[in-house]
């Protein structure tokens, strides 16, 4: 299995560290990750917007190491912020995560989430190595 992340000829180039498409040949097994939100393992949400951003990415490591997977497995992610004010919080702690790993990306900001104490829920595809 391979996977080609690109950014083809007749679209703008992205404004951020992603990529327009991803490309996946050969059979691959796939994983499709619900969105992770930043609660704690006990139910606790962080009081700030930063705070559930960092959790909502611990949460999706740890789904992805339950598969054996890591951030570099991401071909697709998808971002719900409820602020405009988190977006360059999003972008640095995302970077962090992902490195220099850019896959196919959507960030949204939204009216709300299912609970009005949530600012953000994250969710990815990402494929097994062949």
């Amino acid at each position: 299995m391979t996977v080609t992340f690109d950014n083809p000829p007749g679209v703008r180039a992205p404004g951020g560290r992603y990529s327009h498409a991803a490309r996946i040949a050969g059979g691959a097994a796939r994983l499709v990750i619900s969105g992770q939100i930043g609660v704690t393992t006990d139910g606790r949400v962080p009081p700030d917007g930063e705070a559930q951003i960092a959790q909502a990415l611990a949460n999706l490591k740890a789904v992805l190491a339950g598969h054996g997977l890591g951030f570099a497995n991401i071909v697709k992610v998808t971002v719900f912020l409820t602020d405009t004010a988190l977006i360059g919080p999003w972008r640095s702690l995302r970077s962090a995560a992902f490195g220099d790993h850019a896959p196919a990306s959507t960030l949204l900001v939204v009216a709300g989430l299912a609970d009005p104490a949530y600012v953000v829920e994250v969710e990815a595809e990402a494929v097994f190595p062949a």
